[in-house]
């Protein structure tokens, strides 16, 4: 598993990483969200060793990541943010420099190579330089670099920043591949890809841990948990959906006309005081969502009350 124990990083005045503790067991994919300014890649960078804390421990799988660097680094695959390679490189040569400096040689190396550049689709873009490269791809032979010695924990920055939405859609499906045998980290600020890849969901604000909860606990902690969405025919009617039972207020969406929002009051469940309602009054509607519940207001709550 990954140990860190009350992590502090300071630059100058400035408190980064302020008291972080957390463990991560096997078959985990956590993802670690915070705003711009919060902490996050700070503590990536002290977790993958890059840099070296103030103050507190990790360790990787029993491997303390301050005395013995090297050993717990083994255990690590790292994907910083960017993707970062060598751009006057190929793929190939990419692949088979890191397999070196992993300590890879003859048919060892190659069995290594081969797998990830099959795993990742790489085969065709193998002996064009990185540089020249789409960003799915640079994320591809980054993807392929951090699991080349099959680590039991990957650690991933910003995995899929800037792609395409079919672009996320592949590397998100090879996240769920990879989880079958290691842990994952994932530093993002996109909340949809913690409800669709993650398990578990860590919040940092202004250097410390303010949530750590499942991606499903987050949504039911939402103001908007068991809220329905519809769309009515006339907007007339509006006024009497805020005198249902169990209502407590009405928001009328700006941008699409006759769509409103029953958000209830605190444990009620709403749709059958309103299926009553539209029965009695013959009203017919072509939208009806009951909602989850919206992580991005969570987030906005629990990083603006922290910071104020």
């Amino acid at each position: 598993m990954i140990q860190v124990e009350n992590l502090h990083k300071h630059f100058g005045d400035a408190v980064a990483v302020d008291d972080v503790s957390f463990t991560i067991r096997p078959g985990e994919v956590v993802g670690f969200l915070g705003p711009n300014g919060a902490g996050k890649t700070t503590t990536m960078r002290m977790l993958t060793g890059f840099l070296r804390p103030d103050q507190g421990r990790v360790r990787i799988f029993a491997e303390d990541m301050q005395r013995n660097p090297r050993r717990a680094k083994t255990r690590l695959g790292y994907l910083p943010e960017g993707a970062p390679a060598y751009g006057e490189m190929t793929p190939r040569a990419f692949l088979d420099f890191i397999a070196r400096v992993r300590g890879y040689r003859g048919p060892e190396k190659r069995r290594r190579i081969e797998r990830v550049v099959a795993l990742l689709e790489l085969a065709h873009v193998l002996e064009r330089p990185v540089e020249k490269l789409s960003k799915g791809f640079k994320r591809r032979v980054g993807l392929a670099q951090a699991i080349l010695h099959q680590p039991p924990a990957l650690i991933l920055d910003e995995p899929t920043d800037g792609l395409d939405p079919n672009q996320k859609h592949r590397v998100r499906e090879l996240i769920h591949r990879l989880a079958e045998d290691s842990l994952i980290i994932i530093s993002t600020h996109i909340l949809e890809e913690v409800a669709t890849v993650c398990n578990r969901a860590l919040i940092i604000s202004r250097g410390r841990i303010v949530a750590d909860s499942t991606p499903a606990e987050l949504e039911r902690r939402s103001r908007y948990h068991g809220a329905i969405t519809l769309r009515l025919p006339s907007p007339e009617l509006a006024p009497e959906l805020a005198l249902l039972p169990g209502v407590a207020h009405v928001e009328a969406d700006r941008s699409i006309a006759g769509r409103y929002t029953l958000i209830p009051e605190a444990g009620v469940e709403l749709y059958s005081a309103l299926q009553t309602w539209l029965t009695e009054r013959r009203i017919e509607i072509g939208e009806l969502v009951i909602e989850r519940g919206r992580m991005d207001e969570v987030f906005r709550r629990l990083t603006t009350e922290e910071a104020a």
